[in-house]
């Protein structure tokens, strides 16, 4: 990394360095899919069985990411997971048969569970550190990551469809972010937990108490949300709104955009709102333009209210992960693990009330989960974010 002279910006790049990894490894090997399913003979099936393992490595991390956080720290966590998740597509590449390709997937889930919440202990960190807003940033660039890797693969597949070369030169460069942040990351101080009556040490741990859970709550209705509308809008679209084929991939194409604006803005918000009217205002804008918009149907109501929900929930989890690190790892790992439930769970439940009806009340099962979050905001108590007064340097 360049030798940079402001502490905040360095580690603010560092930071950003081990979210853009995440994004770029999942899409990495998401991009491939297409030409994993034919190199292993798989069925439809077979494929769905394969993503769930992701996930259901990831929702299942918890008790391991808990403990490692104490053991090992953010910082060494997060370099450790990003090495291991590198390591993961090159034997994903080589993996001989389905069986080998699960059990890649499933560790893979549990890789992304431990930089999703070491990561985020770092962005939490370091906006307690220097009393500046970033997280909202640092989450934005976890979509230039997926983007760079989309871009990528579609170079490789130009110049070489095999899996293993594509794979090599991201593994390489996964390597190289993660040298890029070795030195700007901030050092681990000694755990002291704030969650409950008395202060743990060790790796002995608590029940969650009652403002845990309503963040936990927060974080997987949230990501409920996040999740089915990058799943769902597209045919939702051409299903209910009867856009054209062309028209119809807007409607992820204005969410994805709307989250990306919103979170390279959302810091300056939460320092001038707080985090607290960030979320509950915000959601409340996502789920009255989203029902707003199944009421009026049609193409151009449903861009709007798409839109809508971009921008209102964009600053949901980078505001829950902070209030979350702040009291402590085992809270903050619990709270990771419930966003990858909700991102998890949030498409399959869509598509149940869908089949039981039609896709319109599955996108106002949205539209309610994004109001429940605006409820979990009124009960969750937010610290400032940072001090009004603080100095605005060059980011």
């Amino acid at each position: 990394m360049l030798r940079i002279h402001d502490p905040f910006l360095r580690g603010q790049l560092a930071t950003a360095a081990l979210f853009s990894s995440l994004g770029f490894q999942y899409a990495t090997w998401a991009s491939r899919i297409p030409a994993l399913k034919s190199d292993l003979d798989l069925t439809s099936a077979e494929v769905g069985f394969l993503l769930m393992a992701a996930g259901v490595g990831a929702a299942a991390s918890f008790p391991l990411v808990a403990v490692l956080m104490r053991r090992l720290g953010s910082r060494r966590l997060s370099l450790l997971s990003t090495l291991g998740l590198t390591l993961i597509l090159l034997a994903l590449a080589v993996a001989p048969n389905y069986a080998i390709a699960l059990l890649v997937m499933c560790v893979d889930g549990v890789l992304v569970g431990c930089l999703n919440t070491a990561m985020n202990a770092q962005g939490a960190a370091l906006e307690t550190t220097f009393e500046r807003t970033t997280m909202a940033k640092l989450h934005a660039t976890f979509s230039g990551g997926s983007l760079a890797a989309a871009l990528l693969a579609s170079g490789m597949n130009a110049a070489n469809s095999s899996v293993i070369a594509h794979f090599s030169v991201a593994a390489l460069l996964l390597v190289l972010l993660a040298a890029s942040a070795r030195t700007g990351l901030l050092p681990d101080e000694a755990p002291v937990e704030t969650e409950g009556k008395q202060a743990r040490t060790g790796t002995r741990w608590t029940l969650p108490t009652g403002v845990t859970l309503w963040m936990c709550c927060a974080m997987a209705f949230g990501t409920v949300a996040e999740g089915a509308m990058n799943d769902w809008s597209t045919l939702y679209m051409e299903d209910v709104a009867l856009a054209s084929e062309q028209v119809a991939p807007l409607g992820i194409a204005v969410v994805s955009g709307a989250m990306v604006v919103a979170r390279l803005f959302a810091d300056g918000w939460r320092s001038r709102w707080g985090d607290g009217r960030v979320v509950v205002l915000g959601s409340v804008v996502a789920g009255a333009g989203l029902g707003l918009a199944l009421l009026a149907g049609g193409v151009v109501p449903a861009l709007l209210g798409f839109g809508a929900v971009g921008l209102g929930v964009a600053a949901v989890t980078p505001c829950v992960y902070v209030a979350a690190a702040k009291r402590g790892s085992d809270t903050l790992t619990l709270v990771a693990a419930m966003g990858t439930t909700g991102l998890l769970a949030g498409p399959p439940l869509i598509g149940f009330v869908a089949s039981a009806s039609d896709l319109a009340w599955g996108f106002g099962l949205v539209s309610v989960c994004v109001f429940v979050v605006a409820l979990c905001g009124t009960r969750i108590p937010w610290e400032a974010s940072a001090p009004r007064t603080a100095p605005q340097r060059a980011e």
